[in-house]
Formats: C-alpha cells, structure tokens, sequence
C-alpha cells in the first residue's frame, strides 16, 4: 500500500484543483494525523524536478493531517513555479516531510544528512532547508543555501536551529 501521507497530499491537491475547495480529513485517516501537531514540507517532483514545494517549520493546523492538506494545496501554486495542472497529477510523484520542533544549536552540530537547518537573522529573516537534499553535502552549503534564502548576507550575526524529518514518499 502507498505511504498514506502522500496518497493525503496528493488527493488534497486533486480535490483543490478539481472543486477549488479543501479536502476534509478523510474518516480512514491513521489517529497519529488526527491526533499530533507538527510542521509540515509537501513537495511535487516531475521526473528529478521540483514542481512545488512548500511547508511549515511549526504547526498552524489542529493536526498533522490538516497541515499536509494546507500545504500541498500551498505547494501546487508554489510561486517559484507555474501552478500544477490536474493532467499533471498522474505524472508526480509526492514528498511528505512531518518535522521535528526546531533546536537551537551550533554549526559543530549539524550534518546535512541528518538534520534540516534554520537560520535566522537578529532582525528575524529565516531561511529553512531540508536535510538529506541531492547536491547539498556539506554544512556550509546547507547554511549558505538558507541565508541566500532568507536575503542574510555572509557575514551577518544569525542564530541556527536543527530539525530532523520523518520522510514520506
């Protein structure tokens, strides 16, 4: 059976596309995504490119579930790209991303393979990537990926926090 998380993504942009309305949380939906709070990345990949990504680094659903349904409805107008069309649906293939509460910590401590990285800036501008990312090996890659991100220039003062993710495909 395919990952549920996805197959919820998925279907969520579906009905968006189709209705123009939000998916409801499925009845058959597993408790954990009913139950537990959590950011959330959705991504849409045609092939090895990216078609829309978009998520949440903190909660701003009720539940897990609701939170993959906003952001893949997010991730299917993803700025950075054309909107994805309904006749592209059985062409992509679907990310889910569940991450962990954001840590603060210290360069010595990350690994891009393991963690994802937020850095931010005294005046508060973000900049978040994902770990375990094709072509991302190092951490100053990771971290100079997020200040591009975020507008932070190289040697302005910032603050990093670590997250790790559950990763559904």
């Amino acid at each position: 059976m395919k990952d549920y998380y996805p197959k919820l993504a998925t279907h969520a942009l579906e009905e968006f596309l189709e209705t123009g309305k939000n998916l409801s949380l499925p009845k058959d939906c597993p408790k954990k995504l009913k139950e537990k709070k959590a950011g959330v990345f959705v991504s849409f990949h045609k092939g090895d490119e990216l078609r829309g990504c978009i998520g949440t680094y903190l909660p701003t659903q009720n539940c897990i579930g609701n939170e993959i349904i906003a952001c893949a409805i997010a991730a299917g107008r993803d700025p950075r790209f054309e909107p994805i069309k309904k006749d592209e649906l059985p062409e992509l293939k679907t990310k889910v991303d569940v991450l962990s509460l954001p840590e603060k910590t210290k360069i010595k401590d990350l690994d891009p393979r393991v963690f994802g990285v937020i850095v931010k800036s005294i005046d508060g501008r973000k900049g978040l990537l994902l770990p375990d990312l094709g072509g991302v090996k190092t951490i100053e890659q990771q971290i100079e990926i997020c200040r591009q991100k975020a507008g932070i220039s190289p040697d302005e003062p910032v603050e990093l926090y670590r997250f790790t993710v559950e990763r559904h495909e």
